[in-house]
């Protein structure tokens, strides 16, 4: 799981796209936003891919309704993750982005998996 941190406006959509796009070859690939669905699914040659969107989530009791679960054993991306409490799992790699120096570039911070990196 990549767990997607930073505020409105920060890139986590976007980065979120790219890294979609690059996982399934395919540079042309639609990846619309799952504001409002909240989970999109992806095939890809590395595996499923679930992207969620948790800012409209109604609590972590909902993420159950999104098939949470079921989704773990494959690639996961969640923007805003804090909205899934004690659900998220430990196991998740956290990037957060943050304001850069210039108006469009970000600084990432990548936290977990020790034991990997």
């Amino acid at each position: 799981m990549l767990a997607l941190h930073g505020e409105m406006g920060m890139g986590k959509s976007v980065f979120a796209r790219a890294f979609l796009r690059a996982l399934a070859q395919d540079p042309a690939l639609e990846v619309p936003s799952p504001t409002f669905s909240l989970v999109q699914t992806y095939d890809t040659s590395k595996g499923a891919v679930a992207h969620f969107d948790l800012w409209r989530l109604d609590g972590p009791d909902s993420l159950f309704e999104l098939g949470w679960d079921e989704l773990q054993d494959g690639i996961m991306l969640v923007e805003w993750p804090e909205r899934a409490e004690d659900d998220l799992p430990d196991h998740a790699l956290h990037l957060t982005l943050s304001p850069g120096v210039e108006e469009e570039a970000r600084i990432a911070t990548i936290n977990g998996w020790s034991d990997r990196l």
